[in-house]
């Protein structure tokens, strides 16, 4: 039996994917980064092959019952792996948009958040903001004795609280029971009279039972208490006590309730429990928005188009319908411009105010006269285009319709909650901290995660409270403190899960390991660097040697120098991307990874390559300020207050390569993407998203056209590749279509597609492949049979071009397709932009789910560079340098540069110092993450900008620019 060494993983004959047969060592409990060039196989060696095997061994360790309930992953392509641990993978991918999730329930802190306010919280009357209490009849009993002696009482159990009805079988059954008295709506009667008050029934009444009547005085301690607990047993719980102080002639009352309640308003709370704080139960979910704390509403903006007049149907609602409905809102609108007169041929943007209110709120009570016909005219108050809209959908049963109406919906916070997701009953309670303030869970969450963990520290507890909630107190404390070590102190815990970049989501479960306390485990991160600035990034180090010293093997896919510098163990892969990547080309230490002349890694490092700072900047036109106003040439974005942006005003320089910078949390996607991008999109691409606040932006008509280029994926199904994404599939089905065999036959473009029937294999419906599900194990995916992963059948694959049918086409490299294709100008333009951007490796019919995040970025800016260029169009990017090394970030500013030097806008958001020093304008935000944020601490040309000792960038870039 073979000598196996725990010190290190063995790996041996690797091919997943591009990689080349690789026999490599790493050692184990140490913290080793994986880096090279963007699609080198970085990513195949440590997620599909050694996370992929360390999670299938650790799986099949299990029964075969608890398997079936697991993800199985699949084999990877590897003769064997020694000294494998159980394995974790916390990958650099976006979150779930799902509404309900939240950092602090991703993080299990809410949980924690619910057992704390469910076991000590203060509840309160919602309307009064008075404490509610329960009291024991004994509490009742001694409080009652407490007052002066010689006080007369009378005990009162309520049997009816202000209803409708006449109520006889109430007071019949209060004389049956023994009662002598009742007092009705405030009066006392004897039920032994022989007429009773006839109640009406249309009235509201209030019935008690008198059940004693007694002075306070010694020796009644024991006729109270049992009169007490019998009013209580009648009054479901609740007893008022009138009494008369003998210095006093009129009688006062004071009310008593066994229940959470407040009994001088009849609020009652029922025993809490943790589900009464969560927004996904019924128990604790506002019932206006069911706890997402947003509802959707019928929006003005999104019912007009702006820039039409009435006459062209500026009134998107009343443009469409039958004959005589477009009559009857046309007929509607003529009554309105006579009643508040307005000219038919302005812009609807143009019209005074009080013709809008009057057509989206309506006429109130005052009647608006509408002439429905040649003979009839109707004069009534008119409802609103709003309400109007509310009303259809409501009443419509047509699905078809109802679609239609969410068109003109959009979200906005919840009236009723005002965003905290949880019921008022429940928002009222509180738990009391070391300031003085008394806060509720949704106060608690809103806080910052670095002003959380103060407040989870000071909660005031009483001993019998501190000994309930100790230990809960203590894990809300370390998931903090850890989620503020790995450079997250600026996130609230309220923030949705799905507004996180990739690389906060991936910190997020970086803290929650470290929580978890686990050792002897396979920890395989992608990229945790990505969001964070050059200040933070010692923490983040810190954080990953923490796991290291906890006992734990790391092993990180990353790009960034300082995390490069401060491994344990480097691999190199490479030397180049694809089939030209997939070997090791260095590993050891740092000073044995810069000692290799064949290391392009190394090479960047030694700074034997680097990337130059440009000689030539695109000055933008001179910055004017003047009365409010910036001048053309500039995107100005006026008193942003969005989120944590202070009444921001920013100019964006046009036709100039921006870069917007600052430590995370500073307030950039939300100036850039939540602000600008969506007021973009809605006026150049009508796109319905609602921007972030903001009172006024300038300059919108200088572009015709934004692309966005974000982190999202390029394809999230396999049928997705670079031939479809880049627009090529197209012309190549078109030509395979006028070849002479294929008009002969009858087929037209469609038959070369594999999504469509006709042409494709039906056996696998072009996907190439079978999948099996076998229960228990991992899904098997096997070669199509028929087609032999070919896709299409037989007859489509005998048209052939130049000796090559349509699956050789699919099989080809960029590079070959682009020699094959090269004297068809509408396909070679679209293939030489994928070689531009460095994808010339890559084949046309790669799934796009096996791309990595680099070339997945570089797929998108291909795609843009293949279209038409106006010199008008204004590009957003977020974090483009993600997945990229070195060289591919020098690919990825002459594509940037490129573009810009076609006259075109680029705004990138970016912490890579490597684009930052060739930007031609910066916008610094801070100084620092969150509350401390969302003012521009400066902004000007790199140099001015690394010369600012406000800057936290500064320092750093000052560096890159010598």
């Amino acid at each position: 039996m073979p000598v196996v060494n725990h010190s290190v993983i063995r790996i041996k004959g690797a091919r997943q994917h591009n990689l080349q047969n690789i026999d490599v060592e790493i050692p184990r409990n140490k913290l080793v980064v994986l880096t090279g060039l963007s699609g080198s196989g970085k990513s195949s060696l440590a997620f599909d092959t050694l996370y992929a095997e360390g999670q299938r061994k650790y799986v099949e360790s299990l029964s075969a019952y608890a398997r079936q309930f697991l993800d199985q992953m699949q084999k990877p392509d590897v003769d064997y792996i020694e000294g494998l641990s159980p394995a974790i993978a916390i990958e650099q991918r976006n979150s779930a948009a799902n509404p309900r999730s939240t950092i602090a329930t991703t993080t299990e802190i809410y949980d924690y958040l619910r057992l704390l306010f469910a076991a000590i919280g203060k509840p309160h009357d919602p309307a009064t903001g008075e404490a509610v209490v329960r009291q024991t009849p004994q509490q009742i009993t001694d409080e009652i004795l407490s007052w002066p002696e010689g006080t007369k009482i009378i005990l009162l159990a309520p049997l009816v609280n202000h209803e409708t009805g006449e109520f006889r079988d109430v007071i019949e059954k209060a004389r049956r029971e023994g009662f002598v008295r009742l007092r009705i709506d405030g009066q006392t009667v004897e039920l032994g009279t022989p007429t009773l008050p006839k109640l009406a029934k249309t009235a509201a009444h209030t019935i008690e039972a008198v059940v004693d009547r007694l002075v306070v005085k010694d020796g009644i301690r024991q006729r109270l208490a049992d009169s007490i607990e019998s009013a209580l047993r009648w009054g479901s719980g609740k007893i008022t006590i009138s009494r008369l102080i003998s210095s006093e002639a009129e009688w006062d009352e004071r009310k008593f309730s066994t229940d959470f309640s407040n009994p001088s308003t009849g609020f009652t709370m029922p025993k809490l429990t943790p589900k009464h704080f969560s927004f996904n139960s019924h128990h604790g979910a506002c019932p206006a928005c069911h706890g997402i704390g947003t509802e959707l509403f019928f929006d003005h903006d999104l019912m007009v188009d702006p820039a039409k007049t009435l006459a062209q149907g500026a009134i998107k609602p009343w443009r469409v319908g039958n004959k005589r409905m477009r009559l009857y809102y046309g007929a509607i609108l003529e009554a309105l411009r006579a009643d508040t007169p307005v000219p038919e041929d302005v812009p609807f943007r143009d019209l005074p105010q009080n013709f809008k209110s009057l057509l989206f709120e309506g006429s109130g009570d005052r009647g608006v006269t509408v002439q429905t016909s040649a003979e009839r005219k109707v004069t009534k108050p008119f409802e609103g285009l709003v309400a109007q809209m509310e009303r259809l959908f409501e009443t419509s049963e047509s699905e078809f319709t109802r679609k239609r109406l969410r068109a003109f919906q959009s979200r906005r916070v919840c009236r009723i909650c005002q965003g905290a997701r949880l019921r008022p009953e429940i928002l009222a309670v509180t738990i009391p901290v070391s300031d003085g303030r008394e806060i509720n869970i949704d106060q608690f969450c809103d806080l910052p995660i670095a002003e959380a963990y103060g407040v989870a520290s000071g909660i005031v507890l009483s001993t019998t409270e501190e000994e309930i909630v100790h230990d809960v107190q203590r894990e809300i404390r370390q998931r903090l403190g850890f989620l503020n070590e790995v450079g997250l102190g600026y996130l609230q815990l309220s923030r949705e899960s799905g507004t996180l970049s990739g690389g906060e989501a991936q910190r997020i479960r970086l803290a929650t390991q470290i929580g978890s306390g686990l050792a002897g485990v396979l920890y395989v991160l992608d990229e945790p660097s990505i969001g964070l600035h050059q200040r933070d990034n010692d923490r983040l180090i810190g954080t990953l040697r923490t796991l290291r010293e906890l006992g734990n093997s790391v092993i990180v896919v990353e790009h960034d120098e300082d995390t490069i510098r401060a491994a344990d163990h480097i691999l190199d892969i490479g030397p180049g991307a694809g089939p030209r990547g997939g070997k090791i080309v260095a590993q050891g230490s740092l000073d044995e990874i810069l000692k290799c002349e064949d290391s392009l890694t190394a090479q960047y490092l030694n700074k034997g390559l680097k990337i130059s700072v440009p000689k030539y900047r695109v000055p933008p036109r001179k910055l004017r300020k003047l009365a409010g106003e910036i001048g053309d040439g500039w995107l100005t974005v006026f008193g942003a207050t969005e989120n944590n942006l202070k009444n921001v005003t920013a100019a964006f320089p046009v036709g100039c390569l921006t870069c917007v910078t600052g430590v995370s949390g500073s307030g950039k996607s939300t100036l850039v993407n939540d602000i600008l991008r969506a007021v973009l999109a809605r006026d150049l691409n009508g796109a319905k998203e609602r921007p972030g606040a903001f009172k006024r932006i300038v300059g919108t008509e200088q572009f015709d056209k934004v692309v966005v280029i974000d982190q999202t994926p390029v394809g999230r199904t396999p049928r997705s590749n670079p031939a479809t994404y880049s627009g090529a599939l197209g012309p190549i089905r078109d030509l395979f279509s006028e070849l002479p065999a294929a008009r002969i036959r009858g087929y037209d473009a469609s038959r070369f597609s594999f999504n469509a029937k006709g042409g494709r294999c039906e056996h696998c419906q072009g996907d190439g492949f079978i999948k099996i599900e076998m229960h228990f194990l991992a899904d098997v995916y096997v070669e199509c049979e028929v087609c032999h992963g070919q896709r299409y059948n037989r007859e489509t694959l005998e048209i052939t071009y130049k000796g090559k049918n349509i699956a050789d086409v699919l099989a080809m490299t960029v590079d070959e397709a682009s020699r094959f294709f090269r004297n068809i100008p509408a396909l070679s333009s679209k293939l030489e932009t994928l070689q531009d951007v460095g994808l010339g490796y890559l084949r046309l019919g790669q799934s796009a789910t096996t791309l990595s995040g680099g070339e997945a970025q570089r797929m998108k800016l291909a795609a843009e560079l293949a279209r038409r260029a106006t010199g008008r169009t204004i590009y957003l990017l977020d974090e483009p340098t993600t997945g990229l090394h070195f060289a591919d970030i020098h690919k990825l500013l002459e594509v940037l540069m490129k573009l810009r030097d076609a006259h075109n806008t680029l705004i990138v958001i970016e912490h890579n110092l490597e684009v930052i020093k060739c930007a031609d304008w910066i916008i610094d935000l801070g100084p620092e993450g969150g509350a401390g944020g969302g003012t521009i601490v400066c902004e000007g040309t790199p140099e001015e900008v690394a010369a600012n000792p406000k800057s936290h960038t500064a320092a750093y870039l000052a560096r890159m620019l010598k």
